[in-house]
């Protein structure tokens, strides 16, 4: 019996092949280590076999990876490679690539690269303008105009995951707090940044908009932080 393709696997399956090819090892050599087949291996990098959570504690020992990497994406490092969309970089899976949207965010893989200007203070900011997510109770659409400002440090995140990312939520059923601060934190704890705030404008349901902001860090004193420019929500009155 062949095994279904899991399209929720398909992003951990990735990072699994990613971390083996980094540490120059072949399948059948992964197998013998946990005592598995080949066959089994191939399984977990193309998203036909979940894996059990022992067997992935062995996999990041093995590969010399990160566990929180290889569990959920959240720890990728990039040397050399732009944040911006363009051709393809070692080590990335979606910049220059054609890649689905994830299922949800917690199948989502965001990346960094590298900052090639760590010892400069600036500011990047990443505008969603038709951000959009699903009322976990009703499952009706919910939507969202998002402002994400960062003070790089060691890292920038790269703009395609970023995207992919934030796509995830279509599908997605949390209330707008969560969305917001959510985002944020996972941005966070990828990128380590100095300073990191997001502001979640959403558009009214029920005849009362509501808008979220979360920051942390500490602003450095010589960046320029401008307003966000999203007006406050206004009727016909």
């Amino acid at each position: 019996m062949i095994a279904s393709l899991r399209p929720e696997l398909a992003p951990l399956g990735k990072r699994i092949q990613q971390a083996r090819r980094g540490a120059r090892l072949t399948q059948p050599q992964v197998g013998r280590a946990l005592g598995v087949s080949k066959q089994q291996v191939s399984h977990w990098e193309t998203g036909r076999s979940d894996i059990t959570r022992e067997h992935l504690l062995h996999l990041a020992k093995l590969f010399d990876v990160e566990m929180d990497w290889l569990a959920r994406g959240t720890l990728i490092e990039v040397s050399g490679a732009s944040g911006g969309d363009g051709a393809a970089s070692p080590g990335l899976t979606a910049l220059g690539q054609k890649a689905p949207t994830p299922l949800s965010p917690a199948t989502a893989l965001l990346e960094r690269v590298a900052n090639p200007h760590a010892d400069t203070s600036y500011l990047a900011r990443f505008t969603a303008p038709e951000f959009t997510s699903l009322c976990p109770v009703t499952g009706q659409p919910d939507f969202a105009h998002l402002v994400i400002d960062y003070a790089p440090n060691r890292w920038l995140v790269e703009s395609k995951s970023l995207k992919l990312y934030l796509a995830s939520f279509r599908n997605h059923g949390a209330f707008h707090e969560d969305c917001t601060v959510a985002i944020g934190k996972r941005l966070v704890a990828l990128l380590e940044p100095h300073y990191f705030r997001i502001g979640g404008y959403w558009y009214p349901r029920g005849g009362m908009p509501i808008d979220v902001f979360w920051q942390t860090g500490a602003l450095p004193p010589t960046l320029w932080l401008p307003d966000q420019g999203v007006a406050p929500y206004r009727g016909r009155g």
